[in-house]
């Protein structure tokens, strides 16, 4: 070959090696961009929505941007985010506590302060509509080596049965072998209680828990012995009757510890203010609203980190006071999920749960009764160690008695989880749970909401613990009570897990918000980052064309009411729902139920029937919606169930 042909062959072979090696470079990225312009096509066609509905990542301000950890749908139609320190310990230090009140009907936003951290208490809705949150975070934990001081629990007591006693926040208990400890809070001891007369005259000592920690760093402070604590300061007619008893004393690890206060928020005049103490110290409490419009209380951690031991109280809306009900003591881990049902008097625990207690301990579903205390075990359920992080609703009705579990994983950090469904119907004459189908993939923290057609939303959560190993699921599905199974719905754009929550809208939207992952990449190696964009869905009834309307509805009803709702579409409508304005965090949410109402057509719309049962409806606001016979909602009216006659409870 001349040399003037070998110059040609090799220009063409460097062209044509650059070509390749240009494509290899781009086209990776080309069909990636190609793929995604493809999809974006794809899930905002009018034939995908009305088949799968669609999401909308909501812009908020990032002033107004907020870890949230609680959510609340309000009487007005607003929802009320609250992050208290948000699981920052650095904004609990500086008392830096948030809530975030958004209004989806204008998407306007504005921050407002909470007066305590109620990051993890527990939260309803009562009968006028006031939100309360009782419980919260009192002191943030401390990983093993990182504890310093020596510390633990204190019982502090008080002999004297003719005087009260207060012990201050910092105050100085010295053990027997005179190490000095502090306390964290303060401690108020009532009298103590005085029987009998003369030689049977028998004095029992009032007493109270705190957590104290030693004053100098190191060993010095561990003790495993236990002993009896003087008080520093104390004059020496009181320090004989007041004192502390402690077990021990360790550099172990320290949990989270509970508040006592409890507050309410008024959707009105958007504030809060603060009402009776809970009687014991809580941090993942449930709070379950009952038929007559008081509210049970359960589990947490209390004011020393330790699950607290069955201890129940009872709160009354009307006089804004908690009360122990020493009658229905009964273990249960922290936010477990109780639900009242058509039964007054009688809760159903379902065994899911978002987190702290022992795997043998408190894990078995069952029926509770508030009358007797007496605690009866329901059978059949599939993957019994994997109800951590479960989600439990209601399936369709609240009238039809039957409930869900779907979902959860092992105990602690486990990596285990399942994506089973079960259901329980509790109209049957031996309740036990049956086998409902299975989602494709195991998930942990999934967010369930019922949808005025009857469907459930099952959307997010995480394969792994914390969404650990990039383990979000980003799937939604719906799943249909009339015939047991589940069909897809769009995907969500952003990954849910811990610290999510879930809510339905007046306008038969649902807000999802929070997230709160333990790492950011799929080695676990950079620390997570709260998700704080509010991600909005709406369900393919929204694409079918116009909704029905309603015109107006009465501001209240009672248990048995019949009403005319107005409304053009009258002939084309086939259902009712009341659906209660709801609360959520740590998927658990105990007050969301959908009402079907007894309905007829009228002239001018169509007539509805309130349930008389009391325990259908717990007393509050609902939406109602109106159902046309394309399975399309009507926007809701928010109206009031008023409170019916109070039960008579036990002393």
């Amino acid at each position: 070959m001349r040399p003037s042909n070998t110059r040609r062959v090799r220009q063409i072979v460097l062209v044509v090696a650059a070509a390749v090696v240009l494509l290899g470079v781009n086209v990776p990225p080309a069909w990636s961009y190609i793929s995604e312009w493809r999809h974006e096509e794809l899930i905002n066609s009018a034939d995908y929505k009305r088949q799968y509905g669609h999401w909308d990542v909501i812009d908020i301000p990032d002033a107004n941007r907020v870890n949230a950890i609680h959510a609340a749908l309000l009487s007005t139609g607003k929802v009320l985010l609250i992050a208290g320190s948000g699981n920052k310990e650095d904004m609990f230090a500086t008392r830096a506590l948030k809530s975030l009140l958004y209004d989806p009907a204008t998407g306007q936003s504005r921050m407002i302060p909470v007066p305590d951290d109620m990051f993890c208490g527990g939260q309803t809705t009562l009968p006028d509509g006031r939100l309360l949150v009782a419980g919260g975070t009192q002191r943030y934990e401390k990983l093993d080596g990182a504890v310093t001081n020596a510390a633990g629990g204190m019982t502090v007591k008080n002999e004297d049965p003719n005087t009260p006693a207060v012990v201050p926040l910092g105050a100085i208990f010295v053990s027997p072998g005179g190490v000095r400890y502090r306390s964290t809070q303060e401690v108020r001891l009532p009298p103590a209680a005085k029987t009998g007369q003369g030689r049977r005259t028998q004095v029992t000592a009032s007493q109270e828990q705190v957590f104290v920690e030693a004053v100098d760093p190191g060993p010095a402070g561990v003790t495993n012995t236990p002993g009896q604590y003087q008080i520093e300061g104390l004059p020496p007619a009181v320090a004989r009757n007041v004192y502390g008893q402690a077990q021990q004393m360790t550099l172990r690890k320290q949990d989270y510890q509970g508040t006592n206060q409890a507050y309410t928020f008024d959707p009105v005049s958007e504030t809060w203010s603060r009402v009776g103490d809970m009687q014991f110290h809580r941090w993942y409490p449930t709070l379950t609203p009952m038929s007559d419009g008081r509210v049970i209380t359960v589990s947490g951690l209390d004011g020393v980190g330790e699950v607290l031991n069955g201890q129940t109280e009872v709160y009354d809306p009307t006089t804004n006071v908690f009360t122990e009900r020493k009658d229905l003591t009964h273990y249960f881990p922290t936010y477990p999920a109780i639900f009242e049902t058509a039964r007054a008097g009688q809760l159903v625990y379902t065994g899911a749960n978002a987190g702290y207690g022992p795997a043998e301990q408190g894990r078995e579903p069952g029926f509770w009764n508030t009358d007797t205390g007496a605690f009866a075990p329901i059978p059949g359920m599939r993957d019994p160690d994997l109800l951590e992080t479960a989600g439990s609703a209601w399936v369709g009705p609240v009238n039809d008695q039957r409930l869900a579990v779907v979902g959860g994983g092992g105990v602690g950090e486990s990596p285990r989880s399942t994506g089973r469904i079960d259901y329980l119907s509790l109209n049957d004459p031996a309740p036990h749970f049956t086998p409902g189908p299975t989602l494709p993939e195991g998930v942990r923290y999934p967010n369930l909401v019922n949808l005025p057609d009857d469907t459930m939303l099952i959307s997010g959560g995480s394969r792994d613990y914390r969404g650990k190993g990039a383990t979000n699921n980003h799937i939604a599905r719906l799943l249909h009570p009339d015939t047991g199974q589940l069909t897809g719905a769009a995907d969500p754009n952003v990954g849910r897990d811990y610290h999510t929550e879930a809510l339905l809208l007046p306008d038969g939207r649902v807000l999802t918000a929070g997230s709160d992952p333990l790492f950011d990449d799929d080695q676990n190696l950079v620390p997570g980052t709260f998700e704080q964009r509010i991600e909005i869905y709406s369900p393919p009834y929204l694409f079918q064309g116009a909704r029905p309307t309603i015109g107006s509805a009465p501001p209240t009803l009672v248990r048995g009411q019949t009403a005319t709702i107005p409304t053009p579409d009258a002939s084309h409508i086939r259902s009712a729902r009341l659906i209660k304005a709801s609360t959520a965090t740590h998927v658990t949410t105990t007050d969301m139920r959908s009402v079907a109402l007894d309905m007829s057509p009228t002239p001018d719309g169509v007539s509805i029937t309130v349930p008389t049962n009391p325990a259908l409806t717990p007393p509050g606001p609902y939406m109602l919606f109106v159902v046309d016979d394309r399975g399309v909602p009507s926007e809701a009216k928010m109206i009031n169930i008023g409170p019916g006659p109070r039960r008579a409870l036990p002393d």
